[in-house]
């Protein structure tokens, strides 16, 4: 399904949601990296393709990329980002115990208020881009 036919206005709200994500002051190369932990949380195998590419035309590491999976087993992610990309996993899973006061904190010190609604804001949309991609079975291209 082509959503950007089917429903015109609400793909190009979501659309605006995207560009204005890259307006944010955070790090790009960051971002990416809560986009593909979001995106493998979901099980997201499209949205995994395209933010990886991106992250490695960013120069994000090979290393880090595989082992984002398990990033709180190594040493590869700073204080900040660690704080990041746990805040992502708590909003991708708010079901299961919410955001945690410890886990927000951490966010709000590593970042401030003001970047970390902006990560909130980036877990929540690629969550939004996983689950529409997921209920129509987009399919990855073979390069």
């Amino acid at each position: 399904m082509d959503f950007s036919s089917t429903e015109p206005a609400i793909y190009k709200a979501m659309d605006a949601a995207e560009k204005t994500l890259a307006n944010f002051d955070l790090p790009k190369k960051l971002m990416e990296l809560v986009k593909i932990r979001v995106s493998q949380l979901n099980g997201c195998g499209y949205c995994i393709n395209m933010h990886t590419s991106d992250a490695r035309k960013m120069g994000e590491t090979e290393q880090r990329i595989y082992a984002l999976s398990a990033w709180w087993e190594t040493p590869f992610f700073t204080e900040a980002e660690q704080a990041a990309l746990k805040l992502a996993e708590e909003v991708t899973h708010i079901s299961e115990h919410g955001v945690s006061d410890s886990t927000y904190q951490q966010a709000v010190d590593a970042f401030g208020e003001e970047a970390t609604a902006q990560l909130i804001f980036t877990s929540v949309v690629m969550n939004s881009w996983n689950r529409l991609a997921i209920s129509v079975h987009t399919v990855v291209e073979q390069d």
